[in-house]
């Protein structure tokens, strides 16, 4: 008897923007362990290599593309299958005290958090290219939706920028049924803090402002997004799902 699993993703096509590290890194391994097709894209091949080496099952796909750049959107377009997902991770963070911020950091910043993946989904969208019943994820942040943080302002507003139209997509998309959420998370290990001045002191310092005592691991988001990609959230479409550890409790 073969057991039911309303999560599975076995044979969904599945597109994961920023995927060459990080939590997009672990959407793309966790997604392929649950049975789907994916299709990776991020700027560093050597680093796309390493996660596509990482993926589990056959039929997989990489792509070089860089969202700052419009030709590289359609390129990246015009390559795709029909979809039954897409996940979009790609980010950047540039932080600086908002007096400072000129607008080329602020257009680098909204570029690749905002105007680069809501470009790509539209063009995907025009060339029909999304199938009826998928569903489209955006890893947004509490950071610009429920708090901020110093320095954080341009990143802030790009994230706010995404809750907000992934409302409108939802909206709009809903007649096709087709689903469109965003995940908010805290902090989470991605080795952002590599090669900074912050100490180990202060990481664990700043930990203990979440009350179940740790950042969150890339593997806590992949699984939300498994989630949302599967047949299991086929009723939720709208909504941000706010995965932080119980940071904003406080």
């Amino acid at each position: 008897m073969t057991s039911f699993n309303p999560f599975s993703l076995e044979g969904k096509i599945i597109l994961v923007t920023g995927s060459s590290s990080g939590i997009g890194k672990q959407i793309a391994i966790e997604a392929s362990k649950m049975g789907a097709i994916l299709i990776i894209t991020g700027r560093n091949k050597s680093r796309l290599d390493e996660t596509f080496n990482q993926l589990e099952g056959k039929n997989h796909l990489q792509i070089i593309a860089d969202f700052l750049i419009e030709d590289e959107i359609e390129s990246l377009v015009s390559k795709l299958p029909s979809l039954d997902g897409i996940v979009h991770t790609a980010g950047r963070v540039k932080p600086k005290p908002f007096q400072f911020l000129n607008k080329d950091e602020i257009d680098l910043v909204m570029g690749t958090n905002f105007l680069g993946p809501v470009l790509l989904t539209n063009s995907i969208l025009r060339k029909k290219l999304l199938k009826n019943g998928s569903s489209v994820i955006f890893i947004s942040s509490i950071s610009g939706v429920i708090c901020s943080s110093v320095g954080g302002a341009s990143y802030s507003a790009s994230k706010g920028a995404l809750n907000g139209i992934a409302k409108a997509m939802a909206l709009d998309l809903a007649p096709k049924k087709i689903r469109v959420n965003s995940i908010l998370p805290g902090m989470v290990e991605t080795g952002i803090f590599n090669d900074s001045s912050i100490s180990d002191e202060q990481i664990e310092a700043d930990k203990k402002h979440y009350p179940l005592g740790r950042y969150g691991k890339c593997e806590d988001i992949a699984y939300a997004a498994i989630y949302l990609l599967s047949d299991a959230s086929s009723w939720m479409t709208g909504t941000n799902l706010l995965i932080d550890g119980g940071y904003t409790l406080i």
